[in-house]
């Protein structure tokens, strides 16, 4: 599994959000200075963050955008489920779209076991801790899987 450049893009934006939240609302164009995402790209993650109730938005002159909840209170995986169409490793884990084969499946259930554990894990991280520098490593973890872009 792959966390979308949207998802990794919503976190960046959501921690400068909480990094800037004693400061007026944040405009956009700022927002992209700091880091370092087009304005194009911003506002459309925007919609969708604020459609989930994770940012505000204050027109006017001195307009932008805001957190709309403590940044304790916001975890990677509600930001991986507001902003990924795919909610679990595999459809067929999904009550709603039971394959066929769901009931003689014999991975179905590692399947979902996986994306239990994952999300579990993902919902155990808020943006503060983020922001604080105090995410825990995984007990079972060696380090990161490819190298590849941090969010």
């Amino acid at each position: 599994m792959r966390i979308s450049a949207r998802t990794r893009y919503a976190t960046r934006i959501l921690l400068d959000l909480a990094e800037h939240a004693a400061s007026a609302p944040s405009p956009v164009s700022d927002v992209a200075a700091r880091t370092g995402i087009t304005p194009q790209f911003i506002e459309q993650i925007m919609k969708t963050l604020r459609r989930c109730g994770l940012v505000a938005s204050r027109r006017g002159v001195a307009g932008g955008y805001v957190l709309a909840a403590d940044p304790a209170s916001i975890s990677l995986g509600t930001i991986v489920r507001c902003t990924e169409e795919l909610q679990d490793l595999a459809p067929c884990v999904d009550e709603s779209e039971r394959c066929h084969r769901a009931d003689g499946c014999r991975t179905r259930q590692a399947w979902q076991r996986v994306s239990q554990v994952l999300f579990a894990e993902l919902d155990a991280i808020s943006l503060q801790e983020l922001l604080s520098g105090d995410v825990q490593q995984c007990a079972g973890a060696t380090g990161p899987l490819d190298g590849g872009e941090s969010a």
